[in-house]
This record gives structure tokens, C-alpha cells and sequence, in this order.
């Protein structure tokens, strides 16, 4: 299938605006591996913006993202051993996008989830050696929040500059309590990096730019803080806590009761931990979800769950069908978890179409009603899915977020791969234009 790529022609249809790109492609699929992710959306499907239903008025919001978790990490998603009780609450409970990419290493993802933008255009090409630093002349989606009344905070893995001008307070959250680098205990050449001999228990963490040493393992420690803010805050004005964990990622330091769950059900005892981490994680989720409830704020909260790139140890298990992981092109490596929960607002559905986490920033910013200034609108490359989120069953035919979208432009020459994290920094070509082959992207 080949096209060549117009300005799009826009009509009016009752209460639809009906936008035809046509988009030179070949196949269906993209490649995501040279540049990033690429978004190169090659479906030359028509765009449908629905009439305004507004959703209630600045919902607080939880964002929870998961470091090296893969899609194929959670029960809900098929995973045969693992089991995730209260992610799968989040898979069914709310609106679930099942072909939702993101980067194929975390620094990127992170950096275009808080921005809308390709992870190049915002200095990110790497996980160390400071080309994980976010440009400063960016806008986060945390600074927009504040500006339409929002309360913010940061509890985990930021990983997008360690130096004090990239560090998040000065990025647009009130309350930070972060690691250092990339995890804990990690230190590399240059800026990024950890307290020295940090370990996953009872880490030494920065609280709003002091060091602090906390007691118990560091998943605990990270929810029991954030579930503290938001007792603070909650009933005085929105808030938006950023839940990032730093777990499943390497070292596999675990709670040896949580490692016990598993040790007689893989053979690896590698996976072991690395799904008593998880399982760990999921009890957070449970309390957090729980607490919510106790206080009378879960239909006035959504819950958004992520994981920011491939899996890695839990692989070997299981990887739903797909080809790859972690640092890699392929579906194992980019395709995520996108769960989100608003109670008696979304109801339970799957999206089946493709989208990105350039989606995430427009997407929140349009459920808080914020208003974007003429900036911050050129800087966002991604689509707001909150058509998709009223109504997942509509989408089916008229899909809103993988056509007509900005491609980003690659720089001249070779390209720096984002997923070289594991592969030495080396130097690809431009990519190539894609085809979708089987379940991989190629």
C-alpha cells in the first residue's frame, strides 16, 4: 500500500469533524527502533474528534509507572505464573489501550510522557553519560497542572537530570522524593548518579533536595510516602502524585518473603525475585487502591498504570507472543501496559488502537482542564485520547490518535539509538519506512 502524504482535508458531519489524511506508508505497522520510537503513524485512517462530553471538573490524578515491568508482567495480560490481583483490578476496572507503545528504555519514555514530544527533540538519547537530562526550554506536564490549580509530587525514579536546574522542583512538583540516576545505588561518569552504596533497603532518598535514610524496602517506602501527601492534601485542592518505581529493574534486591512465592513455581531463581518484586509492588497498589476508597475520593481519582518500556527477566516466562524486550525494536520492547481507572466516569473497555506515550501528556492536561499556551501547544506532538476514553466502543471505527499526527523530523546523518542503553551508544541509520510483519514491528 503505497500513498503520497497531502495536507489533510478537514468537513463537518453533523457533530463530527472529519479530518482524511492521506500518509505514504507501506504496511501498517512502523519501525521504532532507529529513532526512538518514530511515530511514524503510517494507517491512513480517517480522524474523528467527537463533540465535547466534559468529564467532571479537575479529578485528581495518580500516575503510577513501573521501571523494566514488560507487558507481559501482568496476569491480567496473560502472564501464566505471576499473578497481579490489583493491576488486574486496573485492567478491568477502567479503559484499557492494548496496542500502547512507548520507548524501548525508560529515560526517553519518561522524558516524552512528561512532555508529549519525541524524546530527541527534548535532549533525551540515552539512559546515562548526561544525554538523559531533559532539555530545559521544555514544558512539563507538572507545570501545567500547577498552573490550573493542581498540587504535584514525585515519589521514585525521576531520571531525567541529576544536576540541581533538571532536578523536579524546579520542573514543576511541589513535593519530590526521589533516587538519584537512573536506579538506586547507580552511579555513572558525569551527573547521574545515586547516594553512594544505596541499596533497595532502606535507601537514602532526596526529599525535597536533602538526603534523607529511610526504613523498609524501597517500594514500601516510596508508596507509604506518597499515600502520606495525599492525606495531606486530599479535600484542599487536586493533586497529581507521580508513583515511579524503581522496581522490577536490576539489581533484583528482594524481600525474601516475597521472593519465597515464587521460588518453587520458575525454574530461574532470577525470575523469582523478579516476580516477588512485582508481587511486592501489587500489594502497594492494593493498600493505595484501598485507601482511596476509605476515604471517599476513588470516583473523584484516576488512576493511570504504565510500564515504561520491554520486560527483562520475566521474559524468559513470558512475553505474550511478542519478539524481543528491554533495549530492543521490537514489540517486546515497546509495547506497554496502559491501564486507566476513574470510577463511575470510564467504564471498562479495550482500545485496540494505536497510541504512544506522547498521548499521555495532552491527554491528562485536557482531563484538567488546563489551557495550553501557544507553545506548549507547538512543543506537543502527541493526541489526546480522551475521545477514546468516552468511548472505546466508537473508536473501534473511527480512531482518533493513530493518524494525522506530527511525525518528528530525525536529525541529519546517523541517529543515536534510544534503545542503545544496552547496546554500547551505537550509531544507526535513518529510519527506514516500516512494514508490520507477523506480531513484531519490522
Amino acid at each position: 500500500m503505497k500513498t503520497k502524504l497531502q495536507t489533510p482535508n478537514s468537513k463537518l458531519q453533523g457533530n463530527f469533524k472529519v479530518q482524511t489524511p492521506r500518509i505514504t506508508c507501506v504496511g501498517r505497522g512502523l519501525r521504532v527502533g532507529a529513532w526512538g520510537l518514530g511515530l511514524l503513524w503510517c494507517l491512513g485512517l480517517e480522524v474523528w474528534s467527537f463533540a465535547a462530553t466534559p468529564f467532571p471538573s479537575k479529578p485528581n490524578i495518580i500516575f503510577l509507572l513501573t521501571d523494566d515491568q514488560g507487558y507481559g508482567d501482568v496476569s491480567a495480560n496473560g502472564n501464566p505464573v505471576l499473578k497481579t490481583p490489583n493491576l488486574d483490578r486496573l485492567h478491568n476496572e477502567g479503559v484499557r489501550f492494548t496496542d500502547f507503545h512507548v520507548s524501548p528504555t525508560c529515560s526517553p519514555t519518561r522524558s516524552a510522557l512528561i512532555t508529549g514530544r519525541h524524546e530527541f527533540r527534548n535532549g533525551v538519547t540515552h539512559t546515562i553519560l548526561e544525554r538523559e537530562r531533559l532539555t530545559l526550554k521544555a514544558t512539563t506536564l507538572a507545570q501545567v497542572l500547577k498552573s490550573t490549580g493542581y498540587t504535584t509530587a514525585i515519589f521514585g525514579k525521576w531520571h531525567l537530570g541529576d544536576e540541581d536546574e533538571y532536578q523536579p522542583e524546579r520542573r514543576g512538583f511541589d513535593e519530590v522524593f526521589i533516587h538519584g540516576g537512573g536506579g538506586i545505588g547507580q552511579t555513572y561518569p558525569g551527573s547521574c548518579g545515586d547516594a553512594p552504596g544505596n541499596t533497595y533497603f532502606s535507601p537514602a532518598i532526596k526529599h525535597n533536595r536533602k538526603f534523607e535514610k529511610t526504613d523498609g524496602y524501597c517500594t514500601d517506602v516510596f508508596f507509604a510516602r506518597a499515600t502520606k501527601w495525599i492525606a495531606s492534601v486530599k479535600g484542599k485542592q487536586p493533586f497529581y502524585a507521580y508513583i515511579a518505581t524503581n522496581v522490577p529493574h536490576a539489581p533484583l534486591q528482594v524481600r525474601p518473603e516475597d521472593e519465597a512465592r515464587y521460588a518453587d513455581k520458575v525454574a530461574d531463581p532470577n525470575v523469582a525475585k523478579f516476580f516477588g518484586m512485582l508481587a511486592n509492588l501489587d500489594n502497594n497498589v492494593g493498600r493505595l487502591l484501598a485507601k482511596l476508597a476509605e476515604w471517599g475520593i476513588e470516583r473523584d481519582t484516576l488512576v493511570v498504570f504504565m510500564n515504561d518500556n520491554g520486560g527483562t527477566a520475566g521474559c524468559k516466562v513470558f512475553n505474550a507472543g511478542m519478539r524481543g524486550q528491554k533495549g530492543t525494536a521490537w514489540l517486546g520492547g515497546t509495547r506497554a501496559s496502559s491501564f486507566w481507572r476513574w470510577p463511575g466516569t470510564l467504564k471498562p473497555a479495550a482500545v485496540d488502537k494505536l497510541c504512544a506515550h506522547v498521548d499521555f501528556f495532552p491527554t491528562i492536561a485536557e482531563i484538567a482542564g488546563a489551557t495550553l499556551d501557544d507553545a506548549v501547544k507547538a512543543q506537543v506532538e502527541g493526541r489526546s485520547l480522551v475521545p477514546l476514553l468516552k468511548d472505546p466502543g466508537a473508536a473501534s471505527s473511527s480512531p482518533t490518535s493513530a493518524a494525522g499526527r506530527k511525525a518528528p523530523r530525525p536529525p541529519p546523518g546517523n541517529i543515536p539509538c534510544a534503545a542503545s542503553a544496552t547496546r554500547g551508544g551505537t550509531s544507526f541509520p535513518p529510519a527506514r519506512v516500516p512494514r508490520r510483519s507477523g506480531n513484531c514491528l519490522t
